[in-house]
């Protein structure tokens, strides 16, 4: 009889939660956003030195006064960025799904940052750099498509796998909300690996609000394959950290062989070579999730909270 209340009671409860976030979903779709979406990259692929002048006046930000016209002409010309609008045009002639999904991303920023300003958006291309995949500047979002090609796309020839992983359309979304996040979270008042733990936290959890249609790997940039290896070893790389005193510790090491890109975290273990990278922000992550299920404050207050009050409000339970 216990078992049989318990069940109906764990069903209301499930009911009751989908009821709510449908709730939040419903005032969300109702949120008004415009923005333009620009393919100035297909605008650049169909220049010519004739009307550069043109596209110039259309788009002066994308030209900065200091470099001469024949920069731009020689790279109209040139044979490997002939090469790139031809495989970016063949991977996105149109742009209408990662469109539709923008639009979702601004609405959820709105909703729960009403002063957000939501940006126009420009498709550019970028000679492949990597560490400027999405630019966000307050009143654009500059994506670059060149960057999304597909992993095994030959462009990324002699770049590494953990960083090849992410070159995919998929990751077009993730990646733009994460260049919105920055802006709105202090960056950390302190070096202690905490404080940076909990930074990257917030960006993930403001994931978690702003594009809940993408699945958790993708917005860690993992592979289904790690977010299991993370989730599976939760505990123990919790146990780690606590056991070796790093959570206070101000040795900038600790970011890069925890929180930066990288083929695998470092614990100077033997199953390091099986980890994914990046999961001390992966421990903030679940960390910032109990936080806020714990304590009764609203995003705003969260992102304005130190790293050491959330992590002794959050009383951390790792998965086992």
């Amino acid at each position: 009889m216990v078992r049989k209340i318990f069940f109906i009671l764990s069903i209301a409860f499930l009911s009751f939660s989908c009821e709510t976030k449908s709730d939040v979903e419903e005032e969300i779709e109702k949120v008004q956003v415009d923005f333009e979406v620009t393919r100035f990259d297909q605008h650049f692929a169909n220049a010519t030195p004739d009307n550069l002048d043109t596209l110039k006046g259309e788009f002066r930000f994308f030209f900065p006064p200091q470099y001469p016209d024949s920069i731009w002409v020689n790279k109209l010309s040139d044979t490997i960025q002939q090469e790139i609008n031809t495989e970016v045009t063949e991977e996105f002639p149109e742009f209408s799904e990662v469109e539709d999904q923008l639009h979702s991303l601004f609405q959820h920023v709105k909703y729960y940052f009403p002063n957000f300003e939501v940006p126009d958006v420009y498709t550019v291309t970028s000679e492949v750099d990597y560490k400027n995949k999405v630019i966000y500047t307050g009143s654009k979002l500059l994506i670059a498509l060149d960057t999304y090609l597909g992993e095994d796309h030959p462009f990324y020839i002699g770049l590494q796998e953990y960083l090849k992983k992410n070159f995919r359309k998929e990751q077009i979304i993730p990646d733009a909300a994460t260049a919105i996040a920055q802006e709105f979270i202090p960056r950390p008042d302190s070096r202690t690996f905490l404080a940076q733990m909990i930074y990257y936290g917030k960006i993930l959890y403001l994931k978690d609000l702003w594009i809940p249609f993408k699945p958790d790997a993708e917005k860690m940039g993992y592979t289904e394959e790690e977010l299991q290896w993370a989730k599976n070893n939760e505990e123990q790389i919790w146990r780690y950290f606590v056991e070796n005193e790093l959570l206070f510790q101000t040795d900038s090491e600790l970011y890069t062989r925890f929180l930066y890109p990288a083929p695998f975290s470092k614990f100077y273990l033997l199953l390091d070579s099986e980890s994914p990278d990046r999961l001390g922000q992966y421990l903030a992550w679940q960390m910032l999730r109990q936080y806020m299920e714990k304590n009764d404050v609203s995003v705003q207050q969260m992102l304005n909270t130190s790293a050491e009050e959330i992590f002794n409000d959050a009383n951390y339970k790792p998965r086992k």
